[in-house]
């Protein structure tokens, strides 16, 4: 219902994105070392870790958050702030858990899909649940004016250069670029709902394809 809003706000994403990010992506790929940057990706996913415990949480999964809480503590201490992934290596598996998933299972309705300023893809739910994922991310969970920037810089180049590769395979396979991205964005969210369904099937004993 709201495409004419959406894509004139893709648009603006792309031509950011073409202007400043990806240039400024694909420097940091060429610059920065792969081990560097693994440990900058790892200190992001272990701090995603402990947001994602506590929506495991406050969904009524609590073997699930006793472990994504188990991994945080331990890459914490262990492995330098997350900057070593060392519960993988445990095998310790990783649920990714945002407020979006949390208000799903709740049963919030996803609501219309909605192309942000900035933040891309989304609908209603989520981006209702986007400033208490942003509040949760090192940046403004680390209360120190001068740290912020840094972090929210350096997650933002994370971020976009490891999606350099799906880049490529849009500008390829896709002929309208936001009906793709629009599609694919509401499949894969509907997706992590789903997962979560499965799971409540397989602990109550019935079969994981039901």
């Amino acid at each position: 219902p709201w495409e004419p809003f959406n894509r004139a706000m893709f648009r603006f994403n792309q031509d950011l994105d073409e202007g400043l990010l990806y240039p400024l992506s694909s420097a940091y790929v060429a610059l920065v070392p792969d081990l560097v940057r693994l440990g900058v990706t790892n200190f992001f996913n272990n701090a995603q870790d402990l947001w994602s415990a506590i929506n495991l949480l406050m969904q009524g999964r609590l073997e699930q958050s006793v472990q994504m809480s188990f991994r945080f503590a331990w890459n914490t201490v262990y492995g330098v702030a997350g900057i070593l992934d060392l519960a993988t290596e445990l095998g310790i598996e990783r649920w990714h858990e945002d407020f979006g998933q949390t208000l799903a299972v709740w049963g919030a309705p996803p609501g219309n899909f909605l192309m942000l300023p900035f933040f891309g893809p989304s609908t209603v739910r989520d981006a209702i649940a986007l400033p208490l994922d942003i509040a949760a991310t090192p940046a403004y969970a680390i209360g120190e004016g001068s740290f912020r920037p840094v972090t929210t810089v350096l997650q933002i180049l994370d971020t976009r250069s490891q999606l350099l590769g799906a880049t490529q395979l849009l500008d390829t396979i896709a002929v309208d670029k936001y009906s793709f991205v629009r599609d694919a964005y509401l499949a894969r969210r509907q997706r992590l709902i789903e997962d979560y369904d499965r799971l409540g099937d397989q602990d109550n004993g019935a079969s994981p394809g039901k």
